[in-house]
């Protein structure tokens, strides 16, 4: 894993490959913006990968793939009991990326409700779990990617405005392929 899995020759992925190099012991929040096919999900990993969070846990969430009823368990975890069908202790992905990276796919698909307990993660490195009311000091960083514009999802009124700045301390916006064409022989002879 790494900056090696960055392919291409041209003057954008050299950029590029330069500033993952730059930022990944930065250990700021990163949100990488990007068409899909662009390669963020590779970006985050050679960010994580190049970092001293290298050795911690990489804990991706689809934040687009789970249903919102579940989403909240699925990030801060729950107590056995918590509702109805938790019927163990569950550790939520937020928890389970202590010491390391939490990646946020698609993160503009984030529910209100949950932008807002995420923010106080973010904020004060601390979760409860559903049905818990301890409270769990972790050490984890962010990095978040989408396909929309957050800044415009944020201006609209669909993102919070105080979770889109704790989550863009650095962003990047990824080039689209037909911007550096000349790495598609690259990737054809790799894939």
């Amino acid at each position: 894993e790494g900056i090696k899995s960055i392919l291409g020759q041209s003057p954008q992925i050299m950029d590029l490959t330069s500033w993952i190099r730059k930022v990944s012991n930065h250990d700021a929040n990163i949100l990488i913006e990007g068409e899909s096919g662009t390669g963020k999900d590779l970006v985050v990993k050679a960010i994580h990968y190049n970092s001293d969070r290298a050795a911690g846990p990489l804990k991706k969430v689809n934040c687009a793939s789970i249903p919102r009823t579940m989403m909240e368990s699925e990030l801060f975890g729950h107590e056995k009991g918590a509702f109805s069908g938790a019927d163990s202790r569950h550790i939520g992905r937020i928890e389970s990326a202590n010491k390391g990276t939490l990646f946020l796919d698609n993160v503009s698909e984030l529910d209100w409700d949950v932008q807002g307990k995420l923010l106080r993660v973010i904020q004060d490195g601390e979760i409860e779990r559903l049905g818990s009311s301890q409270t769990i000091h972790l050490d984890v960083r962010v990095l978040a990617t989408t396909n929309k514009n957050l800044k415009q999802e944020m201006i609209e009124g669909r993102f919070r405005e105080d979770l889109y700045y704790l989550l863009t301390v650095l962003n990047r916006s990824l080039p689209q392929l037909r911007s550096h064409k000349e790495d598609i022989p690259i990737y054809v002879a790799t894939f």
